[in-house]
């Protein structure tokens, strides 16, 4: 499996733990990333759009806000299951650079 970027790791925890409406996303992101990774609209419906095809994220229900329709996304077993697998892979590298600077001669 390919290691994912950030922003879509980050997506992928935002929806691991309830359903989210897009805006919700994109603020669960930011808040996840410390204010590092903000997602414009087009690029967090593309990603989410990238992940529905791929089977990680599913649509859950649509409701009606000010008259404006917002899609809730919710994360699936394979996108769980995917999120888990990059997350042992960071915390295995980040194991690997921690051993390396404790190691690290000066």
């Amino acid at each position: 499996m390919t290691p994912m970027r950030e922003p879509t790791f980050l997506i992928l925890v935002a929806l691991a733990g309830r359903a989210l409406h897009g805006y919700a996303v994109v603020q669960e992101v930011a808040e996840l990333s410390c204010g590092r990774v903000v997602l414009p609209a087009g690029t967090l419906y593309a990603a989410l759009e990238r992940l529905v095809h791929e089977g990680l994220v599913e649509p859950e229900r649509s409701e009606v806000v000010d008259g404006r329709n917002r899609r809730y996304y919710r994360l699936t077993d394979a996108g769980a299951d995917a999120l888990a697998v990059d997350a042992d892979r960071q915390r295995q590298n980040a194991a690997a650079a921690e051993e390396r600077l404790r190691a690290r001669v000066r």
